[in-house]
């Protein structure tokens, strides 16, 4: 049964965390992170700073190899980070135990949501946390039920499908918009770059499921 654990922790506390701590005032969103031999690359989004003091400053760390930009979308920039093999951080504990980043976001503390393939799965993080004394702040550990999954084909969180809903009801999808990013924030009572994500990974699953069925639909 899969398990989502919600914890909070200090940049300070991972790897990831310091590094792009010292690349400034800016938000944070890690968008995945690929796993590639014995590294692994995360792609992240930032926002709401210098983007160049941002790239050297990050580029300056002993422990990056390579910083990539691969694109720009509004104030947003997305970035494939490359490390040094030798590194180890709260992020290689998650590749390790086959955990899926469903949202993270921060800049001096950060908010995770991880889901985990099941309890031994998340007994193994907790594990690489203490042997690698990172601390982390649990907030939430939530069971999926099968039940809940049956009712939502899409396996959107409770925040992807709220923000998706409120989106839908303010006009945000129409042409023009009717609301903005800073209108559904203050509805829900959170950041814009929280619900920037929230619309987009959710989107993304809705997208993908609709597609995945297409393509197991028989042609005619």
């Amino acid at each position: 049964m899969s398990i989502v654990a919600e914890f909070t922790i200090e940049a300070e506390q991972f790897l990831l965390g310091r590094v792009l701590r010292a690349g400034g005032g800016m938000d944070i969103e890690i968008e995945r992170v690929v796993p590639a031999s014995k590294q692994v690359m995360p792609y992240v989004w930032v926002s709401g700073g210098d983007r160049t003091e941002f790239e050297a400053a990050v580029r300056a760390t002993d422990e990056v190899r390579e910083l990539l930009h691969l694109d720009t979308i509004g104030e947003r920039s997305l970035y494939r980070i490359g490390w040094d093999e030798t590194v180890e951080s709260l992020i290689y504990g998650m590749v390790e135990t086959n955990a899926t980043i469903l949202e993270a976001h921060g800049r001096d503390n950060w908010l995770f949501r991880i889901r985990f393939n099941d309890h031994e799965s998340l007994s193994a993080f907790s594990e690489y946390c203490q042997i690698h004394e990172i601390r982390l702040n649990v907030r939430r550990v939530h069971s999926l039920t099968a039940d809940e999954l049956d009712t939502d084909p899409f396996d959107l969180t409770n925040e992807q499908r709220a923000a998706l809903e409120l989106a839908l009801e303010k006009g945000y999808f129409e042409v023009p918009r009717r609301a903005t990013l800073s209108d559904l924030a203050d509805d829900l009572g959170v950041s814009q770059q929280a619900v920037s994500e929230r619309l987009r990974r959710g989107t993304q699953k809705v997208v993908q499921s609709i597609v995945d069925d297409a393509f197991k639909s028989p042609v005619r």
